[in-house]
């Protein structure tokens, strides 16, 4: 049975006070009485429960969230998750901040995270840039023994604690999948359209869409893809002019600049011969979902992986091991039948 407070108390002869005091680091107690008790913690092999002992000492976590600043409907979702989570800062004993970086600005990324090394925050969230120099100081970090969690898109190689997100080679290979099947024995030419290929998450999707593509649906061809950079302007425009090109079947958006594609579909009036796959469920897919513009939904629980990066932060601070079962992130797959 593992042993208790009672038991030290009990061993080393003083109150429950005294060793609360102790465990605690509080004054009050005398040096030979503080030996006694320090003696039976080693003796009865007690192992001090670290996130108790801080909710006892009214511990508070400061946690930084650094996002990108884009016109992304997910990544705005993401944020307000955040913000749901300040609402409960007080029963968490989190003091929780969201600081914006331009998207895809490797050098914005490590500047921000440059200053948090002088702020000292207990654990750093954030939507990785994956360049050698914000790895670079990622590690520097870690090293310097800061908690630093990747969120949504990881950072390669990089000595970060954990990853909050999907596995995305699976989402790419599950969305060539749905795609080659939807399709059937049709040929033709499938159109890409991603953020950016700076950030892992996107490359990976599109690692895993390609491989399934060449070895199980040699007919159909992937085309190069189209990075609307998060701008549904600038994917309005690409997805339109890559919709003249009369040999594409079918479209596979691997996450960003969903309401430029959807227009562009729109505005060409494509009959539904053509099949797109796209991730993440927001109000503008979910309507496309609905009409018949979009068949399937590739969604990411953008509030659980919130959850999860905070419960890893906290568990960091406190030198507590990580449940990898609870921080799995679940692919969910959404078609206009079963939306929640």
């Amino acid at each position: 049975m593992r042993p208790t407070v009672h038991d030290i108390a009990a061993a080393a002869g003083v109150s429950l006070a005294t060793v609360d005091r102790v465990l605690n680091q509080r004054p009050g107690v005398r040096h030979v009485t503080r030996a006694k008790v320090e003696t039976a913690i080693r003796e009865l092999g007690y192992i001090r429960d670290v996130a108790a002992a801080n909710l006892a000492k009214g511990r508070t976590y400061p946690l930084v969230f650094i996002l990108p600043a884009s016109d992304n409907s997910f990544m705005h979702g993401l944020n307000a998750e955040i913000r749901q989570a300040v609402l409960r800062s007080p029963a968490e004993r989190t003091d929780i901040r969201i600081i914006e970086v331009p998207a895809f600005d490797p050098a914005a990324l490590v500047a921000v995270l440059e200053g948090l090394s002088r702020e000292k925050p207990c654990g750093i969230a954030m939507v990785a840039t994956d360049a050698p120099e914000v790895r670079a100081v990622v590690d520097k970090l870690v090293r310097e023994r800061f908690p630093i969690v990747t969120l949504v898109s990881d950072l390669t190689g990089s000595l970060r604690h954990h990853y909050a997100g999907v596995d995305n080679i699976a989402a790419g290979r599950t969305a060539a999948r749905l795609l080659g099947r939807f399709l059937g024995p049709r040929k033709g030419e499938i159109a890409v359209l991603a953020g950016s290929m700076l950030v892992r998450d996107h490359r990976e999707r599109l690692e895993g869409f390609a491989s399934v593509m060449a070895a199980e649906f040699p007919d159909l061809a992937v085309l190069p893809v189209l990075e609307g950079r998060d701008d549904p302007e600038a994917a309005h425009r690409l997805v339109a002019d890559a919709l003249g090109n009369a040999g594409i079947v079918g479209v596979y958006s691997l996450g960003a600049g969903n309401r430029g594609l959807i227009r562009a579909l729109k505005e060409k009036a494509v009959d539904r011969t053509l099949t797109v796959i796209a991730h993440e469920l927001t109000v503008h897919t979910r309507a496309a979902l609905i009409d018949n513009t979009i068949d399937a939904i590739l969604n990411q629980d953008a509030g659980h992986e919130v959850r999860s990066a905070i419960r890893i932060l906290k568990a960091k601070a406190d030198g507590l091991a990580v449940i990898d079962a609870q921080e799995r992130i679940r692919l969910d797959i959404f078609v206009k039948d079963n939306l929640p």
